[in-house]
């Protein structure tokens, strides 16, 4: 039910990037594969398969590679030629002259793994000999992913214009999406998955494969998402306790009280 051309694209992939991370010293390269990588286990699956899927087979893989490409694209565009990201030059100094091959395990081997289990319901949709039709659960789970592309790519577009004015350095995002919930682009990816997945079971993915959604949403609210970058913000901007007080952390909702005026 799982593709091992598809684990071995992801480590061919992430050793290639691994390689090059050393050369350039930069790990941050790793997660501009992140989209990607899943969009990669699905077109190696339907691959395996010699492309003969079926229209919710089709309709997953094509949702899958539009989010991927497009945060792929995105991350790329933000975060190529501006250096190494903080929390990877921390680590790097953090474990002296043994990161360069320590990072292979912990940062790169680490993300395939994630991909490779996320992308649980996927393989298992797209490998499957059989499907149902699209049915009503199929177009629940489409409606998630809309939802959420939408969160996800509105947010970061607001956010990359907020940034662009040099009148906003220092200041708080508080605007658009980033008045409902403080973490927009998150909300989104978590849709997403949910997403995929209702799609997945409605073309008869295995029950086991809901660890995928759960492990995404974890990560989201818990670990890597919100907690890891709040704590930065927290430090970095002096009106971002007020404006926690005001906007919820991921699910959104309208603000309980006016923006702070500003000056």
């Amino acid at each position: 039910m799982l593709s091992l051309p598809a684990a071995l694209a992801l480590a061919l992939a992430v050793i290639s990037l691994w390689l090059i991370s050393v050369v350039i010293r930069d790990t941050s390269i790793v997660d501009i594969f992140w989209g990607p990588g899943f969009a990669l286990v699905g077109w190696v699956c339907a691959g395996s398969r010699g492309f003969e899927l079926g229209a919710g087979q089709w309709l997953l893989l094509a949702l899958v590679s539009v989010w991927g490409l497009r945060l792929g694209v995105y991350l790329g565009w933000r975060n190529l030629g501006h250096g190494e990201d903080k929390r990877y030059r921390a680590m790097r100094e953090r474990v002296g002259p043994h990161y360069w091959w320590l990072s292979l395990i912990s940062v790169f081997g680490l993300q395939a793994t994630l991909i490779f289990v996320i992308a649980m319901p996927i393989q298992t949709t797209v490998l499957a000999e059989q499907v149902p039709a699209i049915g009503w659960l199929t177009l629940v789970g489409a409606g998630a992913w809309l939802l959420g592309f939408a969160f996800e790519a509105i947010g970061d577009a607001q956010l990359a214009r907020f940034k662009a004015d040099p009148d906003n350095a220092g200041e708080v995002m508080d605007r658009g999406l980033w008045g409902w919930t403080r973490h927009p682009n998150y909300f989104g990816d978590f849709c997403l998955w949910w997403g995929h997945s209702l799609i997945a079971w409605s073309l008869g993915a295995p029950w086991w494969t809901a660890v995928a959604p759960v492990v995404m949403s974890i990560l989201l609210m818990k670990v890597s998402g919100v907690p890891l970058l709040e704590r930065g913000l927290r430090e970095r901007r002096p009106g971002y306790a007020a404006y926690a007080e005001r906007v919820p952390a991921f699910f959104p909702r309208p603000p309980s009280g006016p923006a702070e005026p500003e000056g």
